[in-house]
């Protein structure tokens, strides 16, 4: 995700405090269902809310939805916390701690018209491009959503080119022992991900499931891409396009999902960025609407004609002080499911730099604060599930919340 980063627009609006009778059941709500789901899921995993699923690969995930622990655990890039993001070393990792979803990729294209998997179009951070002298007249400027930004671009790439690259770590002050597994996995396609899900699915015995978003529908637009139709087709090219099929679509831009929504039948989510932002597609449109605007009542409703979810930042559930610290729990949750809209925020990281100030310990920028009460705080809220860099850690959470641990 574009916005899935340690800098947060904390602004300063701050939306009134979600009276407790609103919070309560929805809260309640969503303690009964995963413990449902706990005691029929079937751990196949050996942890904990790891519900028992359709082993066929055959893209119909039983149940839909429904068939997902609440709340839900959502491998974020994989398990970037541990491992390279947007790898198949990240995305197996995921699994192997027990993710409920992968979010199996950010998708981008190459020069030649296939969507592969990088957290954005430059990659200068996430591969060794520079390390190719091959590659060097390709660094380049570009405006990339109203921002300038130089370095190597996955649309000026074919994939055999991309391919000969290898990707590193994106944040190494945090996690230099990521750095570890420099240069040991390729780029992953969308095309390898989707054969990939089958063949997990069928070896674990339990239905795999991804989340990719689309990124940059408008600038890829621009530059003769269309994304929502390059998903499109891979989707039913391998049968994932109906509402129960185990992948969810993703995009910041509410407009690219309500073009993909004439295409699939997949379950769509609006992703939010913080107060006071527009969306680019809006900026684009000349739309004077915010993520406020998004996020009232009548937006919620709105955004429902169309998607099924919402994945806000986290400030727009309980908003910041400007120290960082927690300050008031909003409205959102009480309204996006009076709205019948699912809610997955992002994200969440065991890093002291990425935890609101009162859960963190010490100073160093890689140590982990107090991740287990950052997680039993925000379930509190009544999400249904969220992103996290750690999966085990959100397992062990949701756990603890659930009162399982």
């Amino acid at each position: 995700m574009t916005m899935h980063e340690p800098q947060h627009n904390h602004g300063t609006h701050e939306p009134a405090q979600a009276p407790a009778s609103a919070q309560t059941p929805a809260t309640g709500r969503r303690a009964l269902l995963g413990a449902a789901v706990l005691g029929a899921g079937g751990a196949v995993l050996g942890l904990p809310g790891a519900a028992r699923a359709d082993a066929k690969g055959t893209g119909n995930g039983r149940g839909g939805l429904k068939s997902l622990p609440v709340p839900t655990i959502v491998g974020h890039r994989g398990t970037s916390g541990y491992r390279p993001e947007h790898t198949f070393g990240s995305y197996e990792l995921a699994l192997d701690l027990g993710a409920d979803i992968v979010e199996a990729g950010d998708l981008v294209p190459t020069s030649d018209g296939h969507l592969v998997c990088r957290h954005e179009p430059e990659i200068g951070g996430t591969t060794n491009v520079a390390d190719h002298p091959e590659f060097a007249d390709r660094r380049t400027t570009k405006l990339l959503d109203g921002v300038s930004t130089t370095g190597w671009f996955t649309e000026d790439f074919t994939l055999a080119e991309l391919k000969t690259l290898r990707a590193i770590e994106r944040i190494p002050a945090n996690r230099p022992h990521n750095t570890l597994y420099n240069g040991r996995w390729e780029i992953p396609t969308f095309e390898e991900v989707l054969a990939w899900q089958d063949e997990q699915t069928r070896k674990r015995g339990k239905q795999v499931w991804i989340y990719p978003e689309m990124k940059h529908p408008t600038y890829f637009r621009k530059r003769g891409f269309e994304m929502e139709k390059l998903l499109s087709k891979a989707l039913r090219k391998h049968g994932k396009d109906k509402r129960n099929s185990p992948v969810l679509v993703q995009s910041f831009e509410p407009t690219s999902i309500q073009k993909i929504s004439r295409l699939v039948g997949n379950n769509l989510v609006v992703l939010l960025s913080g107060t006071g932002t527009r969306p680019f597609d809006f900026v684009d449109l000349g739309d004077p609407r915010t993520v406020d605007d998004l996020v009232t009542p009548g937006g919620l409703a709105e955004i429902a004609t169309y998607a099924q979810g919402l994945g806000p930042t986290l400030d727009l559930i309980i908003t910041k002080n400007a120290d960082g610290s927690l300050n008031k729990e909003t409205t959102l949750v009480a309204d996006a499911h009076a709205a019948g809209l699912i809610l997955h925020p992002y994200t969440m990281r065991n890093e002291n730099p990425f935890l609101p100030l009162e859960y963190r310990k010490g100073t160093a920028v890689d140590a982990y604060g107090d991740a287990f009460g950052a997680f039993r705080r925000y379930f509190a809220t009544g999400i249904d599930g969220v992103f996290t860099d750690n999966a085990d850690t959100g397992l062990l959470a949701r756990a603890d919340f659930l009162g399982q641990g």
